[in-house]
């Protein structure tokens, strides 16, 4: 335990700390009825526990593993817990006073509490540039892995950065202004009804979404690559860290393109729940095509190389040999 708290001490402090955090807002769940825009006051700061209990401990041992650019992004880790700590402390503050933390000014306070959450925010984002930078210095015993945690490292940014399409005022909040500048619902109020615990919007387009599926990529390819390399031992189709790197590939296109779509399908104001249209039609390309790629790798993959059969061919025969 004392060598995985190790990776990168701040960080690793602030997974522990989430973990507390956790346990408070499933606590604040079960006693407080409260609600803000329609969810029960402490499913927001819940939900970012996690998410940033996820996020603290993949980027420690990303830190821990860089061989090169180590001092820098160790001090950047370090910057980024502090961010994430001011960030939560003022999400579980707003919870417990009952009203929302993000896109509020309507108040001095609550102005300050959203200027001191854009400056966090902005610093995070920056020094997660820098430590994405870093981690293509990475390399991990596959080529395969590698790729996983570098690509999953540049989704997770743009990601991130997919959270900026949220702050700026709706239109209907410039032509009636009640304190709130910013929103997560396209084509509707914010507090519309949601899917349970994540809240996303199931009658219009939500932004919150692509900027969740954006940032875990940094969890869930090099996750997919772990499970190819544990496959690969069990199944000699994937023995080969060739096709694995494939795969990978096809998975990290796909994923992008999930990203992509579900940003443009959030801007238009449309459901995840309910796609149609080019949507619709872009989820079926993303999931055919990806089960498609994946089977043409691994039949592929198969199949004998030709140079390796040729040099089978051209190995004398062990038994006849010795006639």
């Amino acid at each position: 335990m004392k060598s995985v708290f190790a990776w990168h001490r701040p960080l690793m402090t602030v997974a522990a700390l989430m973990l507390v955090s956790t346990l408070v807002c499933l606590l604040g769940l079960l006693v407080d009825p409260r609600q803000v825009t329609g969810l029960d006051v402490w499913d927001k700061p819940l939900k970012f526990s996690i998410s940033i209990l996820l996020y603290s401990v993949t980027w420690a041992w990303l830190i821990a593993h860089l061989p090169r650019w180590r001092r820098p992004a160790h001090i950047a880790g370090t910057v980024i817990a502090v961010a994430l700590i001011v960030e939560q402390a003022l999400i579980l503050g707003a919870a417990a006073a009952g009203t929302t933390s993000h896109f509020n000014v309507s108040t001095p306070l609550a102005s300050a509490i959203w200027a001191t959450m854009a400056v966090s925010i902005t610093v995070l984002y920056v020094c997660t540039f820098l430590t994405t930078i870093a981690v293509f210095f990475l390399r991990l015993p596959s080529a395969s892995t590698t790729l996983a945690v570098r690509a999953g490292a540049v989704i997770a940014l743009v990601g991130m950065g997919l959270a900026y399409l949220m702050t700026g005022p709706t239109s209907q909040q410039l032509h009636d202004f009640q304190g709130i500048a910013g929103a997560h619902t396209v084509g509707l109020p914010d507090g519309g009804p949601g899917l349970p615990l994540l809240g996303w919007s199931t009658v219009g387009g939500d932004l919150r979404i692509p900027h969740f599926v954006g940032m875990h990529a940094l969890q869930l390819l090099p996750l997919f690559a772990i499970l190819l390399g544990w496959a690969g031992r069990h199944w000699r189709p994937l023995a080969d860290d060739r096709v694995r790197l494939r795969l990978v590939i096809v998975a990290t296109t796909v994923y992008a393109g999930t990203v992509a779509l579900v940003t443009f399908q959030a801007l238009a104001g449309q459901s995840i729940v309910r796609p149609d249209g080019v949507f619709l039609w872009g989820g079926w390309a993303l999931a055919l095509g990806g089960v498609v790629a994946a089977a043409l790798v691994i039949l592929v993959g198969r199949r004998p190389r030709s140079h390796e059969q040729s040099a089978s061919r051209r190995a004398p025969d062990p038994v006849g040999a010795g006639r």
